[in-house]
């Protein structure tokens, strides 16, 4: 097996973890001390391997660094940024929320979502990057309020079949569909409640905290919402509530197994008084079947908990054969799986609040 690599990103930096059996890691780090990493990604398309950060730095402000030596060095775009609004657009990048990048074959492109609420096309590997003009522009965006944590675009979900097909979600404002290569966006939350709202549920508006897509059926999509989780079977067209059989309907993350169909798991919260772990034990939840049933897994998870795991915090790997599923708090810890959520191991403690983590093998 090659090795795994892990990064993980916090509220003072990013560290890099690598295994070759999942059991023991190094530990590498602090990669870019003292700003905040929300979001990374570790690109692996053409047998080349380039790590991506989005760090906002209080004195230099955000930014998007690579690297192609596993961390070793990093490059920034020349003028300081690679991920700047025109300046007709009145407005500045609070922070980067999210950096995908395309799928196999179309290698060169990388999304990455922003706050305020922007969705930013590359086309070199994500050394530069221009604003999609489209959502930007759509009448909507006006209306479109910020949640607890900021209004931003933290998922980005390229069509692995179909490259004029993708999918955005952001807090507040819901789920979009593009299915002209970005010219146009459809609002698609039909079927997605709204608790925190009175009357019926509206077009758009909807607090989506993180969406999937299943491992095998590229139509098939699981969100996990302020208030509820939901399958989709029609790439985002209509939801349906597959929270049945969870302690609770609330959470943060939501990742999608990356071989197997039907399976994905969560890590509830109850809300919205209180946000912790159901009995104060951090735990997590897997489907096998869609969302018809779940199972729970905690063993090796401490009990006693209060602490919460962001959107971006919860991970799998692409080791082929049993997946390894990888969650950070944001008390410092970073737990892994190798068995699929089965049972857990503590990795690293006592870092900085944990806002994101990716996994991947790497040569």
């Amino acid at each position: 097996m090659n090795d795994v690599l892990l990064a993980v990103g916090t509220k003072k930096g990013l560290w890099l973890l690598r295994s070759a059996d999942r059991r023991s890691w190094s530990i590498d780090g602090p990669h870019f001390l003292m700003s905040s990493v929300a979001a990374c990604a570790i690109d692996t398309r053409g047998g080349r391997t380039r790590l991506l950060v989005g760090a906002s730095s209080s004195h230099w402000g955000p930014g998007v660094s690579w690297s192609d030596d596993l961390g070793a060095t990093w490059t920034e775009a020349a003028d300081g940024s690679g991920i700047r609004f025109p300046p007709d657009a009145d407005a500045s990048v609070e922070a980067v929320w999210q950096l995908r990048p395309d799928t196999e074959g179309r290698d060169g492109v990388v999304w990455a979502g922003s706050q305020p609420s922007a969705l930013w096309r590359s086309d070199d590997r994500g050394e530069t990057f221009s604003l999609v003009e489209s959502l930007w522009d759509h009448p909507h965006r006006p209306t479109w309020a910020p949640g607890f944590g900021g209004q931003a675009i933290h998922t980005v979900l390229p069509h692995p079949d179909d490259d004029r097909r993708l999918l955005v979600a952001m807090s507040t404002g819901g789920v979009y569909v593009s299915d002209d290569g970005a010219a146009s966006w459809t609002p698609s939350n039909t079927g997605i409640r709204t608790d925190f709202l009175p009357g019926e549920p509206p077009e758009y508006g909807q607090c989506v905290h993180k969406v999937s897509r299943d491992a095998t059926d590229p139509d098939r999509l699981y969100a996990q919402n302020h208030g509820g989780v939901y399958r989709s079977a029609d790439g985002g067209a209509t939801w349906q509530p597959i929270d049945g059989g969870l302690p609770a309907d609330f959470g943060f993350p939501v990742v999608a197994h990356p071989h197997r169909p039907a399976t994905a798991w969560v890590a509830p919260l109850i809300a919205d008084g209180e946000r912790t772990p159901p009995e104060r034990q951090l735990q997590v939840w897997r489907t096998d079947d869609a969302g018809a049933s779940w199972a729970r897994s905690a063993d090796g998870l401490p009990g006693g908990f209060y602490g919460v795991v962001l959107r971006d915090a919860m991970c799998v790997d692409d080791v082929d054969g049993a997946a390894g599923v990888y969650v950070g708090t944001r008390d410092g810890s970073v737990y892994a799986s190798a068995d699929e959520g089965e049972t857990w191991t503590e990795l690293v403690r006592h870092l900085p609040d944990v806002l994101c983590v990716r996994a991947a093998t790497v040569r």
